[in-house]
């Protein structure tokens, strides 16, 4: 399905949307079931307790979108990321401010430590400009570090930038021109209401848009239990391709676990050791990568 609503229906959508307890899962389930948006929020109240987020509430966040000049799109629509669309639960709304046509082109995503290297943070620039160049569409979180240098390398050529608050409420404030400079020259979304200020448990969801969105996710530095590696994992249990810029062994953010594969096959770690290869970590919290980036 892939059509552009009108406004009545683009509100019912953002509408069902913005329901509490209503996440991407059963908004779909709603969709598949009912057809529209309209017709599930009329039978909401009759199959379950949930009160539909209000009408002049969301007709207030798209006019505030329309506003600063950015707008809200459906993942039915045309200029809705292509590769998130078709993941089996995509966001069902993101506002969306600057030029939508760099969504459409291949997309790669660079993430990384917020406290890089300098090493780190000039192969980030060098990497994303080099991927601008050959056409494709940088994708990061607009974080400190890793994430700000990739979007400066691509900024010529065509960054996207994924928020975890709202629109309105860029994150961190360090990287606000940043931000404004996307705005003109890039692309920024977000799945957050407007006004949303970003909260902890709002980055991991951002962080599996950047890795939907991707047709890879290259990590370049990335500290333990980071939000980097949560982008990883997403994206290697969404079947992308991921890579990784290796550093210094000694250098706690270019240290990569594997998954705990012990814990399911305790013989697993008894084989590697025989066979000499290296000692698998005790925690689950990163993805085996697929491929060294160099």
């Amino acid at each position: 399905m892939n059509r552009t609503l009108a406004r009545p229906e683009r509100i019912a959508w953002a509408r069902l949307a913005r329901t509490p307890r209503v996440g991407p899962l059963t908004f779909h389930r709603l969709i598949a079931r009912f057809q529209t948006a309209s017709a599930a929020l009329e039978a909401l109240p009759r199959i379950s307790s949930l009160t539909p987020a209000p009408l002049a509430r969301i007709e207030a966040e798209l006019d505030a979108l329309e506003a600063m000049g950015a707008r809200l799109i459906a993942s039915c629509e045309p200029d809705y990321p292509p590769l998130l669309a078709q993941l089996d639960a995509p966001a069902p709304v993101l506002a969306l401010r600057g030029e939508a046509a760099l969504l459409a082109r291949p997309t790669i995503a660079i993430v990384g430590a917020r406290e890089g290297s300098a090493a780190a943070l000039t192969f980030a620039e060098r990497v994303a400009r080099d991927l601008g160049e050959a056409g494709f569409t940088v994708v990061s979180g607009l974080a400190r570090g890793v994430d700000a240098a990739a979007h400066r390398g691509a900024l010529e050529t065509g960054s996207a930038a994924v928020l975890a608050g709202g629109l309105d409420q860029p994150y961190p404030p360090q990287n606000l021109k940043l931000y404004e400079a996307l705005c003109v020259q890039g692309v920024v979304i977000s799945e957050a209401p407007f006004g949303a200020v970003a909260r902890a448990r709002d980055f991991p969801r951002r962080n599996g848009i950047v890795a939907g969105m991707s047709r890879a996710v290259v990590v370049i530095e990335a500290a333990l239990r980071s939000g980097s590696l949560i982008t990883a994992r997403a994206g290697a249990e969404m079947g992308r391709d991921v890579m990784a810029a290796p550093g210094s062994p000694l250098d706690p953010r270019a240290r990569l676990q594997r998954f705990d594969q012990a814990r399911r096959d305790p013989d697993r770690e008894r084989r590697r050791r025989d066979r000499g290869v290296g000692r698998a970590s005790g925690r689950a919290t990163a993805p085996r990568l697929r491929r060294p980036l160099v």
